[in-house]
């Protein structure tokens, strides 16, 4: 839900029903269920909820219809960004609200000061690829055996 009891959600950018808002803790059960319907190896909730508290970095969750439907996190270090996770709940995907959120994070990143964004994708995620490269990414290189499943991961950077 976007709103718990007597605590109103504190958008960050609103365009009709979609919504974005940083992560919070009370945000996690919903995250973690699209985390665990989108990668066949999921992370954690510990894992989502110590990210919070990480320095270097920032998540952001988008709403559509008061209801969480994805997120995306990226840590931001000496000028550069790294993209560490990023999802929509599969009944949402194809509507243009990862294109919404992905934008909204890459101007952050931008803003903030970061001069290139990278991030891993699998080789056989190529709805995720081509949206990457929309933005301008491309791919610089590859992580062998990066994904405990074995598949390797390409590397892929925009500069800005």
């Amino acid at each position: 839900m976007a709103q718990k009891s007597g605590d109103r959600e504190a958008y960050l950018w609103e365009e009709g029903d979609f919504k974005i808002s940083r992560m919070r803790p009370c945000h996690l059960p919903q995250v973690v269920a699209i985390e665990r319907s989108s990668f066949p190896q999921p992370w954690s909730y510990s894992l989502f909820l110590s990210e919070l508290s990480n320095r270097a970095a920032t998540y952001w969750v988008a709403f559509f219809q008061n209801k969480v439907i994805g997120y995306l996190g990226l840590w931001m270090v000496w000028g550069e960004g790294h993209i560490t996770t990023f999802a929509i709940h599969p009944a949402y995907r194809g509507k243009g609200f990862g294109k919404k959120l992905f934008s909204y994070v890459l101007d952050y990143a931008r803003n903030e000061g970061c001069r290139e964004v990278l991030l891993e994708v699998r080789p056989s995620n190529v709805k995720a690829q081509n949206l990457y490269r929309k933005f301008g990414f491309q791919v610089i290189g590859v992580r062998k055996h990066y994904y405990a499943d074995g598949e390797d991961a390409l590397v892929m950077k925009k500069v800005f």
